[in-house]
C-alpha cells in the first residue's frame, strides 16, 4: 500500500497538497452546523429565544453550510480532474511498456483489459487518494469532539460504534482482496485466449474462466453484503443508545434537550464518513492489488518508467 501511495505522491505531489488543504478546511467546518442546531433548540426550549436571535443563528448556520459546500465542490472538481489526468498517464505508460516489449509477451487482449478497466480504476483512485481520507477522518474527529465536549457519555457511544466496524472491515477485506486478485488474473487469461487464437479451439476453457469469475464475484458479494448488514446494525444500535442515555440524562437534569438532539444528528453525520472510510479502505486495498498486477505485467525495464514517473 505504501508503494502505491508513494507512486501517486511522486506523480502529483503539488496538486495533492492543495486537495489536502481543502479537505482539512471542510473537516474543520463539519461540526459547526451541529453547534448552531444545539443553540437554536436550546433557545426555543428554555423560552429565552427572540425572533431576531433565531434568525441570526439560522443565517450563521446557512453561511457555514454554503461555505462547506463550496469547498467540497472545489475539492471534488480538482480531485476528479487529477484522477482523469492520472488515467491518461497510466494508459500512456501501459502502451509504452507494451510497444517496448520486444517479445510482445503480452497480447492485445490483455493490454486492452489493462488500458480500459484497470487503468480507469487506478487513475480514478489517485485523484482522491489523499484528500478524501483527510476530509472523512477529520469529519469524524470534529463531530466526535463536539459531541464529547458537550456530553462525554454520548461521545463515548459515538466512539464505541466505530471500533467494531473497523475490526470487521479489516477482517473481511483480506479475503475480498484475495478474490479480487484471482478475478483479475482469470479475466486477463480469458481475454488473452479470446484474442490470441481461434476462440473455438479454447471455448471450453474460456467458458470455464467465465464461470470462475462468476463464482469469485458471488463470494465477494457475500462478504461485502454481510459486512454491510453488521455495520448497519451497529449504527442502529448507536442511535438507540444515544436516545436512551440522552433521554435519561435529560430526565435527571444532567444535560439539555439541545445537546441530545445535536448528538443524535451528529451520530447521523458520523455514519456517512464512517461508511465512506470503510468503502475507501476496500477501494485502496483492491486498487493496491491491481497496481501490483499492473507493475508485474511488464518486464523490469519497462517498469523503470512507471505512471508515477511520467510527469
Amino acid at each position: 500500500m505504501l508503494d502505491l501511495y508513494r507512486a501517486i505522491w511522486r506523480a502529483s505531489a503539488g496538486r495533492q497538497m492543495i486537495l489536502i488543504a481543502l479537505a482539512f478546511a471542510v473537516a474543520v467546518l463539519a461540526a459547526a452546523p451541529l453547534s448552531y442546531q444545539k443553540e437554536i433548540i436550546n433557545e426555543l426550549t428554555d423560552g429565552s429565544a427572540t425572533p431576531e436571535k433565531v434568525v441570526w443563528l439560522c443565517v450563521g448556520m446557512m453561511a457555514v453550510i454554503l461555505l462547506s459546500l463550496g469547498l467540497k465542490w472545489l475539492m471534488g472538481f480538482r480531485s476528479n480532474t487529477l484522477g482523469e489526468d492520472m488515467i491518461r498517464l497510466i494508459r500512456k505508460a501501459i502502451l509504452t511498456g507494451f510497444t517496448s516489449d520486444e517479445g510482445n509477451s503480452k497480447n492485445a487482449g490483455q493490454v486492452a483489459t489493462m488500458v480500459s478497466a484497470e487503468a480507469e480504476e487506478l487513475g480514478k483512485f489517485s485523484g482522491s487518494a489523499f484528500s478524501e481520507p483527510v476530509v472523512q477522518i477529520g469529519t469524524l474527529i470534529s463531530v466526535i469532539g463536539f459531541i464529547a465536549s458537550t456530553q462525554p457519555k454520548l461521545g463515548l457511544i459515538a466512539v464505541l460504534i466505530i471500533v467494531p466496524q473497523v475490526v470487521v472491515v479489516l477482517y473481511t477485506q483480506v479475503r475480498v482482496n484475495t478474490l479480487i486478485s484471482k478475478r483479475v488474473h482469470v479475466l486477463r487469461q480469458a481475454s488473452g485466449q479470446i484474442t490470441g487464437v481461434d476462440v473455438t479451439t479454447l471455448q471450453g476453457e474460456v467458458e470455464q474462466a467465465f464461470d470462475t469469475i462468476f463464482e469469485t464475484r458471488r463470494k465477494i458479494f457475500h462478504w461485502k453484503l454481510s459486512t454491510k448488514f453488521f455495520l448497519s446494525a451497529v449504527n442502529g444500535a448507536g442511535s438507540v443508545g444515544v436516545l436512551m442515555l440522552g433521554g435519561a440524562l435529560v430526565l435527571r437534569g444532567q444535560t439539555d434537550v439541545g445537546t441530545v438532539v445535536a448528538a443524535t444528528l451528529g451520530l447521523g453525520r458520523l455514519q456517512a464518513p464512517t461508511a465512506f472510510l470503510i468503502a475507501f479502505y476496500r477501494q485502496v486495498s483492491a486498487t493496491r492489488v491491481k497496481y501490483e498486477l499492473l507493475r508485474s505485467a511488464f518486464p523490469k525495464e519497462s517498469q523503470q518508467k512507471s505512471p508515477a514517473q511520467s510527469t
